[in-house]
């Protein structure tokens, strides 16, 4: 690694004027699995993040805003499918590729490189934050999105409903220290959930939600550490009182407890979270329970999960914009 930075050059590779295609086999893209809403959201909150995005960079940035923009619908709800023939399979719902696609548009409209990029992104996310949805993990994604706008518009009533409500659906920590969890098990993206109830606390002036989201989170990062490294729960959960499996574990883990603990060390000015914020970077640097680096330095491309045998070498959107996102953290901190 020697340091090195990954850059935008797989995702590029990954996408074209019309959004940014799901799965790669290996470093080659795989048109037959076609583009979908969940990653796209996922690109325009990586490409939205840069304080100087190259032009490359930008041109993502409106790529991936013009295919939320045409993924939605009059009432605010996301397709999540398109073919390779450009055609949706799906009907608009409120899934996590809603909460993602809120994410996505309320980062661009509080980061955008560009005035008519925050101005459409936040017409687009107001119209989507007037749904919500049945699912905490898609209340919290939403909710991150939420909080972008509110760091850049207190006063926007719309984005502190949505904030407000996605943290009381994920709701408070058990009092037991051993399992201070919501709920009995933990699945995916499961900093996120932490992360909404720090960003409400603070943003909203609620002590309770930021307490217990720091707590929450103070609980995941010590579970998934192991010696030092991290080992984040695998691909399959681990619920409460039951064995946990090692492996596969997901780079979103990863990407979802660096974002985490981010915005911990942003609210608290404490530096453990500085510190903890570089075992996730580490962790795709090499200090993983396979000793190995999960991406692929002559591509730029992150890998799609760490198993028992060593990295999935294949390096589609998900795994490469978790990467990204990671490193951006990184590149911060330097």
């Amino acid at each position: 690694m020697n340091g090195a930075l990954p850059g935008f050059g797989h995702l590029i590779r990954l996408s074209d004027d019309t959004g940014l295609y799901e799965h790669a086999r290996h470093a080659v893209v795989r048109r037959e699995h076609g583009y979908c809403t969940d990653d796209v959201a996922r690109g325009l909150v990586i490409t939205s993040r840069e304080p100087a995005p190259a032009p490359r960079v930008r041109r993502l940035a409106e790529c991936y805003l013009a295919f939320l923009t045409h993924a939605q619908d009059a009432s605010g709800g996301f397709r999540n499918r398109l073919g390779f023939d450009r055609r949706w399979s799906d009907r608009p719902g409120v899934g996590d590729w809603w909460g993602r696609a809120l994410w996505g548009l309320g980062t661009a409209a509080a980061r955008g490189s560009a005035p008519w990029i925050r101005a459409e992104a936040q017409l687009a996310f107001a119209l989507g934050a007037a749904q919500r949805s049945p699912h905490p993990r898609s209340m919290a994604f939403a909710g991150l999105g939420a909080a972008e706008v509110l760091r850049v518009h207190p006063d926007d009533s719309v984005a502190a409903a949505l904030l407000k409500d996605a943290a009381r659906m994920i709701g408070t920590p058990a009092e037991d220290p051993g399992w201070p969890w919501p709920q009995p098990y933990l699945t995916y993206a499961n900093a996120a959930l932490a992360e909404v109830l720090i960003a409400a606390g603070h943003l909203g002036g609620d002590r309770q939600s930021l307490t217990g989201g720091l707590r929450m989170l103070d609980w995941l990062c010590d579970v998934q550490t192991r010696d030092g490294r991290l080992t984040v729960v695998p691909v399959t959960g681990w619920r409460r009182g039951a064995p946990r499996e090692r492996y596969d574990q997901q780079p979103i883990e990863v990407a979802a407890l660096a974002d985490a603990c981010a915005t911990a060390a942003a609210v608290t000015g404490d530096p453990l979270w500085q510190e903890r914020l570089r075992r996730p970077v580490a962790w795709f640097q090499g200090a993983n329970d396979a000793g190995a680096p999960m991406w692929d330095a002559a591509t730029g491309g992150g890998y799609d999960g760490l198993t028992a045998h060593g990295p999935n070498l294949n390096q589609g959107a998900e795994s490469t914009i978790a990467l990204i996102s990671t490193m951006q953290h990184a590149s911060w901190q330097s």
